[in-house]
């Protein structure tokens, strides 16, 4: 069986082999517990026909069994009590194992996406990723800690019923289980008959959850152009088709359990009939009459079990296919981070870029010199590549063509090709509003975690952020998602005192006075170059921008344009 991007199902058993080997504590003592459950069940029904035999005058001398009928009594409440203990520890070990084990597989992936390539362009959506991240990768722990224990012991449960019944009465045992063959060839058209109604039903929900998402994060666009009811509508139409997947995946496993439930129905008769036979003949006793009846429950309760694993099974398997997509996503490349101790300049050489090999190249042989100290302000039409050739700086995205070379003062032929390891001498202020939710301490952290007060206070003064002194709780003020609470100047200004607090050699700022006033911006301006031209290490600056604030401060100016589409032959 293969899933949509082609991956085996060796493959699949592979992967989860792997996350197997990081949550195997918790799989082994699920397991454990499972099978002493399954133990306990049938020291039960041996316990309650020796019980029914002595109550009846037919038990047999046994060296292990009770003698008498109020010894039997107590058997069978100490079991009893066993297997209350047994379950309600083993549902308490399942609730802790089973959260320990989600946060390991999503802290996995969390790491795994952030360390990940950047192209700019991602294929899947915001939605749909933590969709997998937080739907999938439940439903991928839970089969390895829960479920794979449940299907052990169900095949434990199996073997002990057939072995007990058929040392009791070898042509019940197997009468009862020639349901097994036909369950094993009608198993394998049900799974990839499933496995395709499940795929379906999961990309649906992904839509729904990215339309949700988008919606909700663009509500004012949406009320603005008065869409609202379009929105709805659009959920609804994709509601309607989930419920019509679901509809119709239910109804093909209700129709095969039918069919499997009418033979157990069968079965179950033919015990039935069988033992009140072998009794009528005197052939047995009444306590074994109630052990073959229980024998038959315990054999055909893990065919139902079976029957019930399948689909959890198959969600399982697609689950792990969608996840293992999110982990073919390349890694950055990673080592020793390079930090350089004197200014640092740039040298882009005949630099290339196009997202995409059939559209037009963004960037068409670049060549700039960014002197080690400079000022350079970047100007361009929209769609020129000006936020693209910040990103080749930051090392998000890689040079079709040509090479840009990081390298020290004085020291020019020695440089270092830009990478995830020298990104650690930028600082980068994005256009826009870029803050987390939490207090406003927790974002300028995030720009340096040892930051003191002091420098706190110093990046907030230099920003022109200084009015968080005059909030109630200072930096500890809370603010919502996407910086609710605080206007779009007075949040880029914090996004602005979160990147100083970075130290690095190269400062590039990509609109990030946008939202401010002239005065402010001028201010924030002076603040910065006077605040540079102290240091003993000068850095090197890089604005796009087009405010004429913004080029008086410059020593240099690049234009760049836009590359027109290339025409078919």
């Amino acid at each position: 069986m293969k899933g949509e991007k082609g991956y085996s199902t060796r493959q699949v058993l592979i992967w989860f082999w792997q996350i197997f080997q990081q949550v195997k504590l918790q799989s082994l003592i699920n397991t454990v517990s499972s099978i002493a459950r399954v133990l306990l069940d049938f020291a039960f029904i041996w316990a309650t026909k020796h019980a029914i035999d002595i109550a009846t005058g037919s038990a047999s001398p046994s060296f292990f069994g009770p003698s008498t009928l109020f010894q039997a009594g107590v058997v069978l409440v100490i079991v009893m009590a066993l297997q209350l203990a047994l379950g309600y520890t083993n549902r308490w070990m399942s609730a802790l194992l089973g959260v320990e084990a989600k946060k390991r597989m999503q802290r996995r992936l969390f790491e795994h996406l952030l360390r990940s390539e950047w192209h700019g362009r991602e294929q899947r959506h915001s939605g749909d990723v933590l969709n997998r991240l937080v739907s999938d990768s439940q439903t991928v722990v839970a089969i390895v800690t829960d479920t794979l224990p449940q299907f052990i012991a169900v095949l434990v449960r199996l073997f002990c019923a057939f072995f007990f019944l058929f040392t009791m009465d070898s042509t019940l045992a197997i009468g009862v289980t020639i349901i097994l063959p036909a369950f094993i060839l009608l198993s394998r058209a049900y799974i990839n008959r499933m496995r395709a109604i499940t795929r379906d039903v999961r990309k649906t929900d992904s839509h729904i959850q990215a339309t949700l998402q988008e919606s909700i994060q663009h509500r004012v666009i949406l009320k603005t152009l008065g869409r609202v009811q379009l929105m709805v509508k659009t959920l609804m139409q994709l509601q309607n088709t989930l419920r019509q997947q679901v509809r119709h995946r239910t109804l093909f496993s209700s129709t095969s359990n039918l069919v499997l439930n009418l033979g157990f129905g069968m079965a179950y008769l033919f015990t039935f009939l069988w033992s009140a036979n072998r009794l009528l003949e005197g052939t047995i006793t009444f306590g074994m009459m109630t052990a073959f009846i229980q024998l038959c429950g315990q054999i055909q309760g893990p065919f139902r079990e079976l029957t019930r694993f399948i689909p959890t099974i198959i969600s399982s398997f697609t689950a792990a296919e969608r996840l293992m997509e999110l982990e073919e996503i390349p890694l950055e490349s990673d080592g020793k981070p390079v930090f350089f101790t004197k200014s640092v300049g740039l040298r882009i050489s005949d630099v290339s870029f196009a997202y995409d090999i059939k559209n037009r190249q963004i960037i068409s042989h670049a060549n700039y010199q960014f002197p080690p100290g400079s000022s350079t302000a970047i100007l361009g039409e929209t769609g020129a590549g000006k936020t693209t050739l910040i990103r080749m700086i930051l090392a998000l995205l890689q040079p079709t063509e040509g090479e840009i070379v990081m390298y020290e003062e004085g020291n020019e032929e020695q440089g270092v090709r830009v990478s995830p390891r020298t990104r650690c001498n930028l600082v980068y202020v994005p256009q826009g509003n870029t803050l987390f939710s939490g207090t406003l301490r927790w974002n300028l952290r995030l720009g340096n975690p040892d930051a003191t007060e002091a420098e706190m206070q110093e990046a907030l003064e230099l920003a022109c952020a200084d009015f968080v002194q005059g909030l109630p709780d200072g930096l500890d003020t809370v603010i919502g998602e996407g910086g609710a609470g605080l206007s779009e100047g007075q949040a880029q200004r914090i996004a602005i005192a979160r990147s100083l607090l970075k130290h690095g050699a190269i400062l590039l700022l990509d609109e990030a006075t946008s939202a401010l006033d002239q005065i402010t911006e001028q201010t924030l301006l002076n603040n910065l170059i006077e605040h540079y031209n102290r240091r003993a290490v000068k850095p090197t600056l890089i604005f796009i921008t087009h405010r004429p604030a913004v080029l008086r401060h410059c020593s240099q100016i690049i234009t760049l344009e836009r590359q027109p589409y290339a025409t078919k032959a």
